[in-house]
């Protein structure tokens, strides 16, 4: 398992090239990346894809061929593989096949990120990246808003804005987080502030390359900002209607019925 640089190409280890140019095979997402990146360090090896959508049926022949004794190096695009990358699947498989597999480390998005958005590093939770619809996105991160631990996320840069405007909403306007663009890479940036501040700073403003984001955890066994709010979305997700909903939650937090109703109907989609 061979990491290979996320954006500058100088952070690639000696140890990373010295073992692309000793196996027989290169597993990688897309080989015509990797033999560029190859050939700018002078290798030429055997390339097979191995990507998303053909890794299942690919990983027994890597299999066998491994028993054959083929020295295989697997690579992504950028990064660690198997770290939102493919190679999960060849590693539990070949592990099950009593075949030895080893790491080279080298460059991660996540940890890069982690390491300079100064928040808490001694516990923290990667989770990839989230839910594309509006409803699963939410309930993945309500189901978070208690989680004391500093998050990782990955993002698209479409999408950076709308995240972290519902982030804001659930997680509150005030919690520190910072977002890492094109992190190593020519136009590098890192923004830090809290997610209300940040949701505005992209409210409006196109942004293009990688995007990893760093929350801060909530402090522990503190209330989230969000906590009735979520207890209504989770009553509407349940059948119930607004109107109800508004009642059981300010039956039990003893806030104003129509403070929560209203707060509900802003949610709403338009139409």
């Amino acid at each position: 398992m061979v990491a290979t640089p996320i954006g500058n190409p100088g952070d690639v280890s000696a140890r990373a090239l010295q073992v692309l140019g000793e196996v027989d095979l290169i597993a990688c997402e897309d080989t015509r990346r990797t033999g560029q990146f190859l050939a700018a360090h002078g290798l030429r090896k055997q390339l097979l894809s191995h990507y998303e959508h053909n890794e299942q049926r690919r990983v027994p022949d890597l299999v066998a061929r491994l028993k054959r004794g083929t020295r295989i190096a697997l690579v992504t695009d950028a990064g660690t593989p198997a770290i939102s990358d493919p190679g999960y699947r060849l590693v539990r498989a070949a592990l099950d096949a009593a075949i030895i597999v080893k790491a080279v480390p080298g460059p991660s998005a996540a940890i890069a990120a982690l390491s300079i958005a100064g928040l808490p590093t001694d516990r923290f939770v990667f989770e990839g990246f989230l839910p594309t619809r509006e409803g699963a996105l939410r309930k993945g991160l309500r189901a978070l808003a208690r989680e004391t631990r500093t998050m990782i996320f990955y993002e698209s840069a479409r999408r950076l804005a709308g995240t972290l405007a519902t982030m804001a909403s659930i997680f509150g306007q005030e919690r520190d987080a910072a977002v890492m663009r094109e992190t190593t890479k020519t136009y590098e940036e890192t923004l830090r502030g809290s997610l209300g501040e940040l949701a505005a700073r992209f409210k409006n403003t196109e942004t293009l390359g990688e995007i990893t984001i760093v929350v801060a955890g909530a402090a522990p066994g503190s209330a989230t900002p969000a906590a009735h709010a979520i207890t209504v979305d989770t009553l509407l997700e349940e059948g119930v209607s607004l109107k109800q909903a508004s009642a059981i939650v300010a039956r039990l937090t003893g806030r104003s019925r129509r403070e929560i109703y209203q707060e509900g109907l802003k949610k709403r989609p338009a139409g």
